[in-house]
């Protein structure tokens, strides 16, 4: 009798069931749409088009014409196509490493227990959410050649004034003092990867003698890796992508000194109206990140410690 009743009792369970996962899979589809409707409107749509632009001479106005892979041809051959890399890559280079170092160097200092330490916390934070154009205009007064702060520290110190951003070869480092300014979001991220570490392995060390300096380089840095990792590959992201101060302070001069690649992009664009030669030097930046991303996601297990797996 029970063997009956819950054979006859099966094929209703599994109708429950099968109604409750497609009423689930209907809610959770629901919960996403927005963000799969925003995605294809606003991201892949976009992206799609912006590849069949980059094949066709395309100036807003006039009819589309597809030219096939001229436009990237085109880039080739360009002087401010490889002045704009060149200024970005030179840019990144010293940008990056310094942008590292010195947010390490805060996440230590602000690791350490202090009084009033939530008060410098913020303190070196808050410049990181300034405004992009507040931050330029700002520095537009740091750096003027007539009244600035920049020039008044050399006076007291008695050295020269400088143009700074109206000089071609102290234009791209007066950039990269602008961006380091903006340091609180990776020191944020040190800051976590320092609290995390345990602190059995200091006693240790103390333990056993060690500096200062031999518990930084035998513990901390080599748990900071995975920290590092992830800093080095979005600071090169962003530093790839640098434009709202370049266009703001400097609009690419002195001598195309500041013209960088995204700045570069607008202008050919919105300024001389060439949206076939913008998308195509747009994915000529996506595969150049893409690349270096690739890159260190290759070389990163030479040099990256993750203790889990290391214990596994």
């Amino acid at each position: 009798m029970t063997a009956q009743v819950t054979h006859a009792v099966q094929p209703t369970f599994r109708r429950h069931r099968a109604r409750m996962g497609r009423r689930e899979a209907i809610e959770g589809f629901l919960c996403v749409a927005p963000w799969l409707i925003g995605f294809v409107a606003f991201t892949a749509g976009p992206m799609l088009a912006s590849i069949y632009l980059s094949l066709t001479d395309y100036e807003i106005l006039r009819p589309i014409h597809f030219t096939g892979v001229r436009n990237f041809a085109k880039a080739l051959n360009d002087p401010l196509f490889s002045k704009s890399l060149w200024n970005t890559a030179f840019y990144t280079s010293l940008y990056v490493p310094l942008h590292l170092l010195t947010a390490l160097l805060a996440a230590i200092m602000l690791n350490a227990r202090v009084r009033g330490l939530g008060v410098y916390r913020v303190i070196y934070y808050v410049p990181s959410i300034m405004p992009a154009v507040a931050n330029a205009f700002l520095w537009m007064w740091i750096y003027n050649p007539e009244y600035g702060l920049a020039n008044a520290i050399l006076h007291v110190f008695g050295l020269p004034p400088q143009k700074w951003l109206f000089d071609q070869d102290l234009a791209k480092p007066a950039f990269v003092i602008m961006a380091l300014w903006g340091l609180g979001s990776s020191m944020i991220v040190f800051l976590a990867g320092l609290q995390g570490m345990d602190p059995v392995l200091y006693e240790a060390a103390e333990i056993d003698g060690a500096t200062w300096w031999s518990k930084f380089w035998t513990i901390t840095l080599p748990l900071l890796t995975p920290v590092v990792f992830f800093n080095l590959t979005m600071g090169i992201i962003g530093s790839f992508q640098v434009f709202t101060t370049a266009f703001i302070a400097t609009g690419g001069g002195p001598n195309n000194a500041t013209l960088f690649y995204v700045l570069f992009i607008y202008r050919q664009g919105w300024e001389f109206a060439k949206m076939g030669y913008a998308s195509a030097l747009a994915w000529v930046l996506f595969l150049i990140v893409l690349s270096v991303t690739i890159v260190q996601f290759r070389v990163a297990g030479r040099w990256v410690y993750y203790e889990a797996e290391r214990k596994g």
